[in-house]
């Protein structure tokens, strides 16, 4: 496969349950604790925790709160930080040809306001108002927010779908398409998500442990990341710099079940050596791995056979114990945890990991640790067999990066 060309990140954004902002997430993740509680926002429905954001955050000015579902408010929130992070006038930016390419599970949909037109809607099916369904598209409200002409694209591929987003922006770059992209995903907690969940058998009753022999399942978790992707040609006009870049991009399905992932990982493994070959890497030039890492039996054994076998010695975690499972939002929230974490040259612990589980080959770290290397990988794994990896690398030692 050929090489393809890196392309800039210049800003990024992050809430989720570890923070309302980017440096708020990282000093959270390696403080070391962590808040899971049953939620709130529909109490009374069960009592396995949740990692959701009790604090009040951003509302975007062109919309009244109660117009937008809070997986929209969740988006706007963190682009607006990408594009603060990025030095952007707002004038200039809709000058440019900006796109939008937002992953997410559950968007607006599952909202409790919808839930209630459900409701209603049992007595009389043909009085249920289907525009505000359709019209609760979080990236549709980002576009509307930032005044964006470009192309919109909403990518709802389970879990992956963050990850992918971000994949597909960096392409509409490559190809010329955008100027600049915001590329990411967003997903907020709601009663139907977490009750389907559970009816699933696969949450924890307690805080997830991520790759331990103790773990029974995941948290679900809120939140939202963004990246604002730009072409080099912006970047000069600005006379700006990039944080990181997208140096690949890699994406496979297994097609083998609804749920469950291949017991060998073959789509994740076929993602994975595609990420590498576009960014023009091998395994030896990676400083970590940020792993999916849910919590559930299959996906941290299958991933840990995979790292051993292919990523032998490299380093990897999962940021999920501090953040909860945010669905269409993990992807890109691990994306923004994974360049964050090059820049600073550490990592955290895998939050929940103590007891290694002898049927798991590899090990997450145990503890914050410093790191050597200019590039790493994040990736992800979805119902429907999906994977999305990525390989970010930092601007100042990227290799072919510009």
């Amino acid at each position: 496969m050929k090489k393809n060309k890196a392309v800039a990140v210049s800003g990024m954004g992050c809430l989720c349950a570890a923070g309302l902002n980017v440096a708020d997430c990282m000093a959270f993740l390696f403080q070391g604790q962590r808040y899971p509680a049953p939620p709130l926002s529909f109490s009374g429905r069960g009592s396995h925790p949740v990692f959701e954001i009790t604090s009040d955050f951003y509302v975007p000015r062109h919309f009244r709160q109660k117009e937008l579902p809070r997986t929209s408010c969740l988006a706007i929130t963190a682009a607006r930080e990408a594009l603060a992070d990025a030095g952007l006038d707002e004038d200039y930016f809709r000058r440019k040809r900006v796109g939008v390419c937002l992953g997410s599970n559950v968007g607006g949909g599952l909202s409790g306001t919808f839930l209630e037109q459900w409701r209603i809607a049992e007595s009389d099916p043909y009085i249920l108002p289907q525009y505000r369904y359709l019209g609760g598209n979080p990236a549709r409200h980002l576009a509307a927010e930032f005044g964006i002409s470009g192309p919109v694209q909403t990518v709802v591929n389970a879990c992956s779908a963050g990850g992918d987003a971000i994949g597909l922006g960096a392409a509409w770059i490559r190809m010329g398409i955008c100027d600049a992209v915001i590329a990411g995903g967003a997903d907020a907690l709601y009663e139907i998500t977490y009750l389907g969940f559970m009816s699933l058998l696969n949450t924890d009753a307690k805080a997830c442990k991520p790759f331990d022999i103790r773990r029974k399942g995941l948290n679900l978790g809120e939140g939202a990341g963004m990246m604002l992707l730009e072409s080099d040609e912006m970047l000069a006009e600005r006379d700006k710099k990039a944080r990181t870049y997208v140096l690949g991009y890699g994406s496979a399905a297994d097609a083998r079940h609804f749920t469950a992932p291949h017991p060998r990982g073959r789509g994740l493994r076929l993602a994975m050596k595609e990420a590498m070959a576009s960014a023009g890497i091998s395994a030896s030039d990676l400083a970590f791995i940020n792993a999916h890492g849910t919590g559930t039996a299959d996906n941290d054994r299958i991933e840990s056979c995979v790292f051993s076998e292919d990523f032998p010695g490299i380093p990897f975690l999962s940021t999920k114990g501090y953040t909860g499972h945010t669905l269409g939002a993990a992807g890109a929230i691990e994306a923004v945890f994974t360049a964050a974490c090059l820049e600073q040259g550490r990592i955290p612990r895998s939050a929940g990991f103590s007891e290694p589980d002898p049927e798991l080959p590899a090990c997450p770290v145990h503890e914050n640790r410093e790191i050597s290397g200019s590039t790493a990988m994040s990736d992800t794994l979805a119902f429907g067999g999906n994977n999305a990896v990525l390989i970010l690398g930092r601007p100042e030692k990227t290799k072919g990066g510009g």
